[in-house]
C-alpha cells in the first residue's frame, strides 16, 4: 500500500506524466457527458424496462460505457471499432496481404492496418445505429419517426461512435494506457454506485453471512483473475556464440514468455456476439404477423433462455474460441523462423519444424488452462446469481476480465514512465 501511494505521489510530482494523466481523466468527463445526453422520442420506462430483460443490451451497454442505458448520442460506444478491430485482424487469416502488413511491414504497416478498422468501423456504425433505431421502435421505445428524423438519429449516432473513437485514439497517444479500453473501462466503473445502492436498498440482515462469503468470494476471484491474466509459461531459449573479428557475440540464455491467456477477453466477446445475436433477430421476428414464424422465434427463445442450456452453450463456445482467437494471433511457424535467423535455439530442440512443433505442442497445452478459466469466469455470473438469486452479487465474466485487464496495463504503463524518468 505504501509503495502504491508513493507511485501516486511520484505520477503527480513529474510534470509531463501529471499532464497526461490529467489529460486523459478530462477526456473520460467528456466521455461520461456524451453519454447524458439523449437522442429525442424516447419512451423511459420502456427502455429501462427492455434493458432489465435483455442479455444483449446489457453487453452493448458495457462496450458503449453506459451510453446505451438512456440511448445517449454514443450510444454504440466504441462497439463498431472493436468490431471492425476483430474482423480485420480475422482477415489475416484469409489475406496474405494483410498478414503482411500486419506481421512483418513493421510501424508503418501496422499503421496502414489501424487506418483500414477506422474506415470500416463507419458502415459498421451506420448498419449498428439503423438496425438498433428499428428494433427499438418495433419494441414501442422510440415512437413513430419521420424518414428524415431517423437519418438524423442515424447520422447522430454513428458521428457519437466516430468521435469515441476519435477520443480514445488521442487519449492513447498523448494520455496514459489504452484510450479505447479506458473507455471501456470507465462505463463499467460509473455502474458501481448503481449496484452498491440498489444492494443497500435490497439489505436483509438475515443475509450478513451471504454477503460476508460474497465479499471473500470476490477477493479470491480477483486474484485467481490477476494471476492467471499475468501468468506465463517460459520456454528457454539459447543464442549460438558468434565470432566477429576478435569479439564474441551471443552465448547468452533467456526466454520466451508464452501467456496462459494468450486470447484475453475477445472469446467471450465471440461467443456472446454468437448467442445473444440470435436473440435480437427471433426478438424482431417474434412481431411477424406470419403464426409459423412467431411459433418457431418463441421456441428458439425459449430454448436460449433456459439457464442450463445457455450456460452450457456460453462455456462450450468460450473454450472453442480460445483455441480459435489463440491460432489467428499466435503463429509457431514465424516464432520458429525469428529465432533460427537471430542464431537462437530451444535447448534440446532441433532449429526450423521441430522448433515450432514444440511450441505448438506447449502453447496448446497450456490454452487448455486458459480457455477452461475463460469459460468457468464467463458463466460464473449465472453460477452465482442461480445459488444466491440476487442478481447484485453476480461477479465475473467480461466486465471484471476488462477492469482487471485495464488496470494492470494501466499500473505497468506507469511503472513504465516512471523508470524513465529515473533514468
Amino acid at each position: 500500500m505504501t509503495s502504491f501511494l508513493q507511485k501516486i505521489r511520484l505520477m503527480f510530482q513529474d510534470r509531463l506524466l501529471r499532464k497526461k494523466v490529467l489529460f486523459m481523466l478530462g477526456f473520460l468527463v467528456l466521455f461520461r457527458l456524451l453519454a447524458t445526453i439523449p437522442i429525442p422520442g424516447i419512451d423511459t420506462a420502456r427502455l429501462h424496462a427492455l434493458l432489465a430483460g435483455n442479455q444483449f443490451f446489457g453487453l452493448l451497454d458495457i462496450f458503449s460505457g453506459g451510453g446505451l442505458g438512456n440511448l445517449s448520442i454514443v450510444m454504440l460506444g466504441v462497439g463498431p471499432y472493436i468490431t471492425s478491430s476483430i474482423i480485420m485482424q480475422l482477415a489475416t487469416m484469409m489475406s496474405p496481404k494483410l498478414k503482411a502488413l500486419y506481421h512483418e511491414e513493421g510501424e508503418s504497416g501496422r499503421l496502414k492496418f489501424a487506418q483500414y478498422s477506422r474506415i470500416l468501423t463507419v458502415p459498421l456504425a451506420l448498419l449498428q445505429s439503423f438496425g438498433f433505431l428499428l428494433l427499438l421502435e418495433k419494441q414501442g421505445v422510440l415512437g413513430d419517426i419521420a424518414l428524415f428524423g431517423r437519418l438524423v438519429n442515424v447520422m447522430v449516432i454513428t458521428g457519437g461512435s466516430i468521435l469515441l473513437m476519435w477520443l480514445g485514439e488521442l487519449m492513447t497517444e498523448f494520455g496514459v494506457g489504452n484510450g479505447v479500453s479506458m473507455i471501456i473501462f470507465a462505463g463499467i466503473v460509473s455502474r458501481i454506485p448503481t449496484v452498491l445502492s440498489q444492494t443497500i436498498i435490497t439489505f436483509d440482515v438475515s443475509q450478513i453471512p451471504l454477503y460476508l462469503g460474497f465479499a471473500v468470494a470476490a477477493v479470491a476471484i480477483v486474484m485467481g483473475v490477476v494471476i492467471v491474466t499475468e501468468a506465463e509459461r517460459p520456454i528457454p531459449i539459447t543464442y549460438a556464440k558468434r565470432i566477429r573479428g576478435n569479439k564474441v557475440y551471443g552465448g547468452v540464455s533467456t526466454y520466451l514468455p508464452l501467456r496462459v491467456n494468450q486470447a484475453g477477453v475477445i472469446p467471450i466477446i465471440f461467443a456472446l456476439s454468437i448467442l445473444l445475436f440470435p436473440q435480437l433477430i427471433f426478438n424482431f421476428l417474434t412481431t411477424v404477423s406470419s403464426p409459423l414464424v412467431h411459433k418457431i422465434s418463441t421456441f428458439v427463445l425459449g430454448l436460449i433462455s433456459n439457464s442450463w442450456f445457455y450456460a452450457s452453450a456460453y462455456f462450450l463456445l468460450v473454450f472453442l474460441f480460445t483455441y480459435f482467437y489463440t491460432a489467428v494471433t499466435f503463429d509457431p511457424d514465424s516464432i520458429s523462423t525469428n529465432l533460427q535467423k537471430s542464431g537462437a535455439f530451444i535447448p534440446g530442440v532441433r532449429p526450423g519444424q521441430s522448433t515450432s512443433d514444440y511450441i505448438s505442442k506447449v502453447l496448446t497445452r497450456i490454452t487448455l488452462v486458459g480457455a477452461l478459466f475463460l469459460g468457468a469466469i464467463a458463466v460464473l455470473p449465472l453460477a452465482v446469481q442461480g445459488i444466491t438469486g440476487i442478481k447484485s452479487l453476480a461477479i465475473g465474466g467480461t466486465a471484471l476480465l476488462i477492469v482487471v485487464s485495464v488496470v494492470l496495463d494501466l499500473v505497468k504503463k506507469v511503472d513504465a514512465q516512471l523508470s524513465m524518468r529515473e533514468y
